[in-house]
């Protein structure tokens, strides 16, 4: 079978890159299926992408926001009627089980539903003045261009968390996805297109940094929307501020789960398996640090290294995986690394730890899940983040210690507790420096209406999903109409009752 390519999305039609080079897809479960050819992008396209949003903004932010929202209906039924097509797409090129990526398929149509509903919902503000006759209010107003760039392990998902927003708001974007997983990012602009978006209001280019640098450092672009690692989201912020840009940056994580000693032993250890594991461990929310209490951790990591041992590594489209591989060999030698260094820094390995590669896991990334046990909060597989299957577990001897461990790392993104003292619940809730807290659940199962988002490495303070994300989308315009006939000067002109 002839191999497919795919181009780029500018101003409504599919093109080649001007540069003429490609790069290949393949899936990382089985390095010998080419899943198709995609475009090596340049600046020039880059370009082209943004002229091309620049100019369907003048009409587009025109358009009523209840009709731009109709069109993200549309998209959205579109999505649900070929969501398996999309996930089987998606475990092909991503490696995630395929029960995972209809997750991640569902998590866009739930996005693009709510921000639809958002159409009619971009309320402002009306206040009393302090003048007689005279009208005060506030209003959204679009920004302009917006550039996403998103990353490889919700491909389809994050996508949707930047576009719909974006669109609902008024503003045109050009995305560029992860050279990983083009394909669900691709898919998810056809969507579009035929939902009915104009030409030009989404564009897609594929490539490398140069894109990205391009993208966030034109003069079109009014805001940049980044998700990705710490590293990469400090240059993004750096290229972007000289042109005093928007800047929305969504980074990495070391999340905690605390296992306190009055837990529901069972519940927490299936917590911990489906956040350490779930994905790969390939989540910014990925539980990759558990905290247990002094009295249960014997019977915890007992449970846990059972449990774990009894998952099933393999292809994501084979029925009864739990686990598929790891993105790519670079991230399979990251992970590596870590276990090494996890061994010289006298961590205790009590399952795992190697890279799976005979049989049916010779042509994949593969890496079976990994447990340290002892490990002391200081050490770098307790501190810097892994993405991938490896899961460090610490011992405490009271609640606060837990959430001292738990705030100790430089991220902020998501922590859980399991216990069945509700003031133990709320002090975490509390004291827990994150973005997310859950509660007798683990740190990954975020939902669309409410903010997505972290404290200190990483973001910047602001949030996707939810009506959050209206405001990395818009800014506020305040009007005041004073229909007296006369001059009113605010805050010096005073009048009697």
């Amino acid at each position: 079978m002839a191999t497919q390519t795919f181009n780029n999305f500018i101003d409504g039609h599919w093109v080649p890159s001007a540069g003429g080079r490609v790069f290949e897809n393949r899936n990382p479960a089985d390095r010998d299926d080419l899943i198709g050819v995609f475009q090596e992008s340049t600046p020039e396209d880059a370009d082209a992408a943004l002229a091309a949003a620049r100019r369907a903004y003048v009409t587009w932010r025109l358009v009523p926001a209840p009709k731009r929202a109709e069109i993200l209906f549309r998209a959205a039924q579109i999505i649900a009627e070929r969501k398996e097509q999309f996930a089987r797409d998606m475990t092909r090129e991503m490696g995630k089980v395929l029960e995972e990526t209809r997750g991640d398929v569902q998590e866009a149509i739930d996005m693009t539903y709510f921000m639809a509903g958002e159409g009619r919902r971009q309320y402002g503000q009306t206040v009393p003045s302090e003048l007689r006759d005279k009208f005060a209010m506030s209003v959204r107003q679009p920004l302009g261009v917006c550039s996403a760039i998103t990353p490889w392990n919700f491909p389809m998902a994050i996508p949707s968390w930047k576009i719909a927003p974006a669109l609902v708001c008024g503003n045109t974007v050009v995305l560029k996805p992860a050279s990983l997983t083009p394909l669900s990012a691709i898919n998810f602009c056809n969507v579009l297109a035929e939902a009915g978006v104009p030409r030009g209001v989404v564009n897609l280019v594929t490539g490398g940094p140069e894109v990205g640098t391009r993208l966030s450092t034109h003069e079109d672009v009014a805001v940049v929307s980044f998700t990705g690692s710490s590293t990469v989201g400090r240059l993004v912020n750096q290229n972007a501020a000289s042109g005093f840009k928007k800047v929305h940056l969504e980074m990495g994580g070391k999340n905690v789960i605390i296992v306190m000693d009055d837990a529901q032993l069972e519940l927490a250890v299936e917590g911990c398996v489906w956040g350490g594991f779930g994905t790969s461990g390939q989540r910014c929310t990925a539980a990759s640090r558990v905290v247990v209490h002094e009295k249960v951790y014997e019977a915890f990591v007992e449970q846990f290294v059972r449990r774990t041992r009894a998952l099933r590594v393999g292809n994501g489209l084979d029925e009864g995986v739990q686990v598929g591989p790891v993105v790519s060999e670079g991230q399979l030698e990251t992970v590596m690394k870590y276990v090494a260094i996890g061994l010289g820094e006298g961590a205790r390995l009590v399952t795992g730890g190697h890279r799976l590669e005979s049989g049916a896991y010779a042509h994949g990334y593969f890496h079976e899940p990994t447990i340290f046990a002892d490990v002391e909060p200081s050490m770098r597989i307790a501190q810097e983040e892994i993405f991938g299957p490896v899961v460090s577990v610490m011992r405490c001897r009271s609640l606060d210690e837990a959430i001292a461990i738990g705030n100790d790392v430089p991220y902020g993104l998501s922590a859980s507790i399991y216990s069945r003292d509700v003031n133990a619940a709320f002090v975490a809730m509390r004291d827990l420096y994150t973005g997310i807290v859950y509660v007798n659940a683990p740190t990954i199962g975020a939902e669309v209406h409410l903010p997505f988002g972290g404290t200190k490495a990483t973001g910047n303070g602001h949030r996707e999903a939810g009506t959050a994300a209206l405001d990395v989308f818009s800014e506020w315009k305040s009007i005041y109409v004073d229909f007296s006939g006369r001059l009113q000067r605010a805050q010096i002109d005073t009048q009697d009752l």
